[in-house]
């Protein structure tokens, strides 16, 4: 992509043009590698975009991730994966992916570190019962807050005007973490911004397709269903809520197919059969898992397999679609074949029929939603003075009611499992 002769001026500091500075990676121009608010380089040598990297890895949002969920509570054992873990993962095979089709690997290592930032407390059944209390204050979802996070939440960089930048990333790695490029106004369940964003938002799509992801977000997308599809397969059988053997059973995989199915609402149901037996029949494949060393060894084994497997068929069926060379930005899109695609449904599938949906987490969810519940209308009846320093600030300059709630809902957002339930705890106790 090439830079846009006119694009604006920059949304922090309208008065002055944003700086054009040289490119310093192949396949991207100084249009991607500009930041919101101009700042001087402190250390020569690094790249923009490993800038970037660091500056994700460095930040306190990135570390709350440690106590939020994935999909196993953080702290039932010591095995399964945290959104921290994950996020590493997601970063680890994205890496790779984007390296071998040409896009900058730190790009696209950044896009995966904050992928997952804004996910509150308790993962998705958290992040839902914060859409429901905000359904008439424009909505919450996870991705939105994501970029509220890198753009204005997370501590870091000022423009001259004193409005936080948050991180202050360049523009083509605010572009590659955004998933959904889109307002609430497009899609109402899944979407990439508030409508209290969209001046950054429409700075860092300048350029770009309209509702085109680019492909370093295209990649991070892929890469996400990758590591938590497989990874959440592997803490399913060493937990002990899956074994592997009821996956041959014809009552099991019926329903098995028919969950994928539902899921995924346009494959009939010999399409996802045939997903599954393609993988049940691969060598790799566990049969049983006994908690052995060797038995954890074949299961980190196939684990591995799986990723493979995915990134080469996305890989490749790139390739015969744009050709080789190297393939940034808006210069091709990530093919994934539908049978590939189906394979990871499968997976996803087995996931939530024997670890989201067993009975002791169902029972769970309910007490979480309650949690939260608690926990937004206690820091409305106490704010300004119960909320932390941050948004504590955000209630104070707020204008109206729903600036008040979405300062509540930053605060609420930014709390672990841990500090929610202690939070909470609290509440009652006082």
């Amino acid at each position: 992509m090439t830079a846009d002769p006119a694009k604006p001026a920059s949304p922090a500091n309208p008065a002055r043009p944003a700086r054009h500075t040289r490119p310093d990676r192949p396949g991207y121009d100084a249009h991607d590698g500009e930041r919101w608010v101009d700042e001087p380089v402190k250390r020569p040598g690094r790249s923009a975009y490993e800038r970037d990297r660091a500056r994700v890895l460095h930040s306190a949002g990135l570390r709350r991730l440690a106590a939020t969920t994935q999909v196993v509570v953080p702290g039932e054992s010591d095995f399964p994966r945290t959104r921290l873990t994950h996020s590493l993962e997601c970063a680890q095979v994205g890496r790779g992916l984007g390296k071998v089709l040409g896009c900058d690997p730190d790009l696209v290592e950044t896009a995966c570190l904050a992928h997952d930032l804004g996910h509150p407390p308790f993962g998705h059944n958290g992040e839902s019962a914060l859409a429901e209390i905000a359904a008439d204050a424009g909505g919450f979802e996870g991705n939105a807050q994501s970029l509220r996070i890198l753009t204005r939440l997370e501590p870091k960089s000022f423009s001259p005007e004193g409005r936080s930048a948050g991180l202050n990333l360049t523009r083509a790695s605010l572009d590659a973490a955004c998933k959904y490029p889109w307002g609430a106004d497009t899609d109402r369940v899944k979407y990439g911004v508030y409508a209290d964003d969209l001046d950054v938002f429409r700075w860092l799509r300048a350029g770009a397709p309209e509702g085109r992801r680019c492909l370093e977000a295209q990649v991070m997308d892929w890469s996400d269903d990758i590591a938590y599809s497989v990874h959440d397969l592997e803490d399913a059988i060493h937990g002990g809520h899956l074994r592997v053997e009821v996956l041959t059973d014809a009552g099991e995989r019926a329903a098995l197919t028919a969950l994928t199915a539902d899921r995924w609402p346009d494959a009939t149901p010999d399409e996802v059969a045939e997903a599954l037996d393609r993988l049940v029949s691969q060598p790799f494949w566990p049969t049983a898992y006994d908690g052995s060393h060797r038995a954890l060894a074949a299961l980190k084994n196939a684990t591995s397999q799986l990723i493979g497997r995915f990134c080469q068929a996305a890989e490749e069926a790139t390739r015969e679609m744009f050709g080789g060379g190297q393939l940034t930005r808006y210069d091709a899109d990530l093919v994934v074949p539908r049978a590939t695609r189906l394979e990871c449904e499968v997976l996803k599938a087995v996931t939530a029929r024997y670890v989201m949906e067993r009975e002791p987490a169902t029972s769970r969810y309910a007490e979480q939603r309650e949690v939260v519940h608690d926990l937004v209308d206690a820091l409305l009846k106490r704010a300004p003075e119960g909320l932390d320093p941050i948004a504590r600030g955000a209630w104070l300059e707020a204008g109206d009611d729903a600036g008040r709630l979405r300062a509540v809902l930053d605060h609420v957002a930014s709390l672990t499992d841990p500090s929610a339930m202690a939070s909470h705890a609290a509440l009652r106790e006082g």
